[in-house]
């Protein structure tokens, strides 16, 4: 039996395509392989990624098991010999003796976690009030968009550290550690809801009043079934341009906030708290320890935004 079709009038029909067939042949792979920005970008963000789920076996080191570190390691220069032990580090040690790029790519993931888990509390809320906004309207629209236009008078850092003060206040003090990363997330993920809410609410209000949504109506379909099924699918792509960039931005944020001391904990530190610790020995001469962190942090952040950037004009019919 062979895969070929046959019409009602007997002809042969090609046979059908693969789903990844039918990618690889869209217009989209076809935008994307004529990107050299796209492609070098997405390569940065997949090796980076890959290196920090593979962490625990690509690291030569454990940095954060105390049983694991030797201080007369310390301050131990990329690539050269230590005076004391010999040992060699690729991209030196910082003053407890720890591996640098052990701690990058173990920093990494708690900063991909917090980022990606971030980005999605604050797509999934801000979608659905969104939706709701721009469906429902009256009183509880109005009372949604207020809220976000005044949220947007301040800056979304400042949102994120009042946020995480007071829910860290709350917290019960055994515990501030371990929920640290939770509270972070949450933090930072209502302080970003506001985009998607805003730009799903003006795809709603569009899409409410066309005819397949009159129809899904007319058939006995509730509110909330028409908002998750019809509409939903059709204001997606906006959702996902807005998710990339917003990822950048909430790994800078995560960055920021573990820099000013607020954010991860001492416990997992992430690449904003090995920034922290490094900035206090840059200008005694061990560079490394600030460098190579901050480096991985802007490869990491600029990468994600620009395919970001390429997906929004990707997915944007006019500016093709």
């Amino acid at each position: 039996m062979t895969d070929e079709l046959v019409d009602i009038k007997g002809r042969a029909q090609a046979p059908r395509r693969s789903r990844l067939g039918e990618f690889f042949s869209s217009d989209f792979f076809y935008m994307f392989r004529r990107s050299p920005v796209a492609i070098i970008s997405f390569a940065v963000v997949a090796l980076l990624v890959l290196a920090a789920l593979l962490a625990p076996l690509i690291a030569p080191y454990d940095p954060f098991n105390p049983a694991s570190l030797n201080l007369m390691n310390g301050f131990t220069p990329p690539s050269t010999p230590n005076a004391f032990t010999g040992d060699t580090f690729l991209l030196g040690t910082d003053d407890q003796g720890r591996d640098v790029f052990s701690t990058i790519l173990y920093g990494m993931r708690i900063s991909l976690f917090v980022g990606f888990a971030a980005v999605l509390f604050a797509m999934v809320l801000g979608v659905l009030l969104g939706l709701i906004a721009g469906y429902v309207g009256g009183w509880i629209e109005t009372l949604i968009m207020r809220i976000a236009d005044i949220q947007l008078t301040f800056p979304s850092i400042l949102v994120a550290m009042l946020i995480f003060g007071v829910a860290k206040g709350f917290t019960p003090v055994e515990y501030r550690d371990q929920m640290a990363i939770w509270v972070l997330i949450v933090a930072i993920g209502l302080s970003d809801w506001v985009q998607f809410a805003r730009v799903v609410r003006g795809a709603t209000l569009v899409e409410k009043n066309k005819e397949y949504v009159q129809a899904a109506k007319m058939i006995g379909r509730t509110g909330p079934a028409i908002m998750l099924k019809h509409i939903l699918p059709n204001v997606l792509s906006p959702v996902l341009v807005i998710a990339t960039i917003s990822l950048a931005l909430a790994i800078i944020a995560e960055a920021t906030l573990s820099f000013l001391g607020v954010g991860a904990p001492p416990t997992q530190p992430s690449l904003g708290t090995l920034i922290r610790i490094g900035q206090g020995f840059l200008f005694s001469g061990e560079w490394w320890i600030l460098l190579f962190p901050a480096a991985t942090l802007l490869a990491l952040a600029l990468s994600v935004n620009l395919l970001g950037d390429w997906l929004r004009d990707a997915l944007n019919p006019r500016l093709r």
